[in-house]
């Protein structure tokens, strides 16, 4: 859910920044690319939404530094490290104090010298952090991020933290993005349940260790599958397919090369 939702985030704020990866491509480049090769701006973008369902990701000091890294902020980022941490301690609304670190973030960054597309980023990714936090969630959920076209004005121009229309405008999409995560949770569990109810049948000894990588990320090649379980590249393949077949997996790309699979 989480990863499905960070590239959801990426592709629309790269569609909102002009930039030219839609959300296939970001798939693409995150699962065909070489290991360490260097990541494009969208990529980053993707790379930053992703952060959230690592498991290591406690959104304190570092996390924030590394996620002004990935935007290219080159400033200290203790400031947006103790914004957020102020308003994640607070009680009250944890909405309202989702929205309030946004604009707090945005004022800084925008102090700061931060391009404008910068701050906003940032904001966002800071909202959906202070929510999880104040929510008391162990990781967040990009919620905010995948609604950045909708929020605008009676006139239809698009508003950014800081605008003063900004904040019920972010109210109601994240009455949506909730309202869609939900239906999406419901849809990724009934999946997941039926991949699980598949495990008898599949005879590849490390069929349960594929599995479990389907269950962890929203798209997974046999090339990856075959390097973290031992498998050959063949194996893999054959592996995948049967799981198609059966009903407990989809390729996602209609390509007879490079294929992707997931829920």
């Amino acid at each position: 859910m989480r990863a499905r939702q960070a590239r959801a985030a990426a592709a629309h704020c790269a569609q909102a920044a002009r930039l030219r990866e839609d959300d296939a491509a970001l798939r693409d480049a995150l699962l065909l690319a070489a290991p360490g090769a260097a990541l494009s701006p969208a990529g980053r973008l993707h790379a930053l939404f992703r952060l959230f369902g690592t498991p290591r990701f406690k959104g304190d000091a570092g996390d924030i530094q590394f996620a002004g890294e990935l935007l290219g902020l080159t400033g200290d980022t203790a400031g947006y490290a103790e914004i957020i941490g102020a308003h994640a301690a607070t009680t009250g609304d944890p909405l309202g104090q989702a929205l309030a670190a946004a604009q707090a973030i945005a004022r800084w960054a925008g102090a700061d010298g931060a391009r404008a597309e910068t701050v906003e980023l940032l904001a966002l990714w800071a909202a959906d952090l202070v929510l999880a936090k104040r929510l008391g969630w162990d990781r967040p959920l990009a919620l905010l991020a995948p609604r950045v076209g909708e929020m605008r004005d009676a006139t239809g121009r698009r508003l950014r933290p800081g605008d003063a229309g900004w904040p019920s405008a972010a109210l109601r999409a994240y009455a949506r993005a909730a309202a869609d995560a939900h239906l999406a949770a419901v849809d990724l569990a009934r999946r997941a349940s039926a991949l699980l109810a598949l495990l008898p049948k599949l005879r590849a000894k490390r069929a349960g260790r594929v599995v479990a990588l389907l269950l962890a990320d929203d798209g997974v090649t046999p090339a990856a599958a075959a390097r973290a379980t031992g498998m050959s590249d063949r194996a893999a393949r054959r592996l995948f397919d049967r799981l198609v077949d059966l009903g407990g997996a989809r390729e996602l790309t209609g390509r007879e090369t490079f294929r992707i699979y997931g829920l």
